[in-house]
């Protein structure tokens, strides 16, 4: 089996409505996100011959995921009043709304999703919330 890594990272606040701790509060994370393609084959022909996929078309399609959740605070969908939206955009902050809770483990996925519905052969995502704490989704994990 072959295999290659590339990963990307950014910063953002989060936090976690109804969770009874510290992460209840807005915080923010360096997150670091693996993204792993594997295949058996690799391709045959053409420029691209003797690779899996081109470097920089994964490496692309992960960093313009990363740097859309770049410096924004990330709430699920209905974790916020109105009031509170209305008055965080007419300052200015940047806001991404998920339809999920935004943990490391809901964010592998996203990622995961989001890279194959490009079309890309993504095995495994890893999302690091700190350098020592990550979750992972992919083909192994399913």
């Amino acid at each position: 089996m072959y295999g290659l890594k590339t990963s990307a990272a950014f910063d953002s606040a989060h936090f976690l409505k109804g969770y009874n701790g510290k992460c209840s509060n807005i915080h923010g994370h360096r997150w670091t996100v693996e993204v792993e393609v594997r295949s058996e084959k690799l391709i045959a022909e053409g420029e691209k011959r003797g690779m899996i996929i081109d470097f920089g078309d994964i490496k692309k399609a992960v960093r313009a995921l990363a740097d859309s959740l770049d410096h924004t605070l990330i709430y699920e969908s209905g974790s916020l009043k109105k009031k509170t939206l209305e008055a965080m955009a007419e300052e200015g902050f940047k806001l991404t709304e998920v339809p999920f809770r935004p943990t490391a483990e809901n964010f592998a996925k996203y990622f995961f999703d989001k890279l194959r519905s490009e079309g890309l052969p993504v095995s495994r995502v890893t999302v690091y919330e700190t350098p020592d704490n990550c979750a992972f989704y992919g083909e192994d994990c399913i």
